[in-house]
């Protein structure tokens, strides 16, 4: 059975991304058309397609007509399925707040919806599979991001020194993590817009007038304003704006987000690599939907110190591997020059995606020729290499044994 295969993705078209990166990374007409995410994967709301003898064949039915072969034994056994989900991503506009479930409770809340009667296309549906998300990103230039809450020193500083938010501190003081985001969430739009107005009137003319750093939440409180269609009702985001870490990660830099962490990708683009999951419960910068009880549910209430990954260079000076705890998934960064050969032995499948220069991969008597934007499917049990005449970068995802 041959063990390399041409893989083609899906674009998706979500409202908050840009509309050049991807099409320009895949080497496809600009139409205007917002082109969010690219998914490199078998979920089953947008499998990739495996190109065999001149024909498209959807991975997750390929990968189910052959999937110990394709999987190898230990990852067949463990998942019973493509364990990760691999995307390139372009933020023009801010994400949804945002958490996802552990697994435990993925398969709760999946069984529930299911035994409901819910549709899985549902506008109020929580979960989309029985699965946690957990997910690694890797900057392919300057990203920002919101990651976890403010240690409780910062968070009490932001409280006294925004006057909106000074009736807050005693909140804070007596309930904690929990009782501050329960109550600012929980309040009504009237509320929410008596709060918030005086301050988004404050910081958008600032913002307007480029005098505002990124690494100030009054950017993205202003931005979040400024680019709503609908600014009668307030977003309760904003709070998260402003009680979040806000972090900026240069590019080959990493974050790691676990289940429980509130996070949201504010700008820039990056590679991505969670669990194979759809499962996401927004807390606000949405238009979606929003589910409050069940989002203060699975917020882990806690302070987060972002850690911001380096990767770990490996002896061949080719590959960087960026870590985590999650056991369906890990990245890398493969970085070729000229003199240099790549060289792998697989355990499990892998998907690769060639972001710069070109390669030319070889797998027994099988040899595939990528220019920029192409990805590949390499099975288990396969020996591999890779050359390039123009330099080259890679990232590649599988799953760690």
């Amino acid at each position: 059975m041959t063990k390399l295969y041409p893989l083609k993705g899906k674009i998706q078209n979500y409202a908050w991304g840009g509309s050049k990166f991807i099409p320009n990374l895949l080497g496809i007409a600009v139409t205007g058309e917002k082109c969010a995410e690219y998914w490199l994967g078998a979920h089953e709301k947008a499998p990739s397609e495996v190109l065999i003898e001149n024909e498209e064949r959807p991975l997750n039915k390929f990968l189910k007509a052959h999937l110990i072969a394709s999987l190898g034994q230990k990852i067949a056994s463990k998942f019973g399925r493509l364990s990760f989900l691999f995307k390139v991503l372009d933020v023009e506009e801010m994400l949804s707040i945002q958490v996802h479930p552990t697994k435990i409770e993925a398969e709760k809340g999946f069984k529930l919806e299911n035994e409901k009667g819910i549709p899985l296309n549902a506008a109020n549906r929580n979960y989309k599979d029985d699965n946690h998300k957990p997910e690694i990103m890797v900057a392919l230039g300057e990203f920002w991001l919101l990651h976890g809450f403010l240690s409780k020193d910062k968070l009490i500083a932001t409280l006294k020194n925004i006057p909106e938010f000074t009736h807050l501190v005693p909140v804070f003081e007596s309930q904690g993590y929990f009782g501050l985001y329960k109550k600012v969430m929980e309040q009504s739009d009237e509320e929410n817009n008596r709060i918030l107005q005086p301050l988004i009137d404050r910081v958008l003319p600032a913002y307007k007038a480029g005098k505002l750093e990124k690494s100030n939440p009054d950017y993205w409180a202003a931005k979040a304003v400024d680019s709503s269609s609908d600014t009668t009702i307030l977003d309760k985001g904003i709070y998260s704006i402003y009680f979040f870490n806000i972090v900026k990660a240069n590019k080959g830099e990493a974050v790691f987000q676990d289940a429980g962490i509130p996070h949201a990708y504010l700008e820039g683009q990056n590679m991505e690599l969670m669990a194979n999951s759809d499962n996401v419960l927004r807390g606000g910068l949405t238009p979606k939907h929003i589910d409050i009880p069940e989002l203060l549910k699975h917020i882990e209430f806690k302070p987060t110190i972002p850690n911001i990954m380096q990767g770990e260079m490996q002896a061949d000076g080719i590959e960087r591997i960026y870590r985590s705890p999650a056991p369906d998934f890990e990245l890398s960064q493969l970085i070729l020059n000229t003199s240099q050969n790549y060289q792998s032995e697989t355990k499990t499948a892998q998907i690769l995606i060639l972001l710069e220069g070109e390669a030319t991969i070889t797998e027994h008597n099988t040899t595939l020729h990528l220019q920029k934007g192409d990805s590949v499917l390499i099975l288990a049990n396969a020996s591999y290499k890779i050359s390039t005449s123009k330099n080259a970068i890679f990232y590649k995802a599988t799953a760690p044994l």
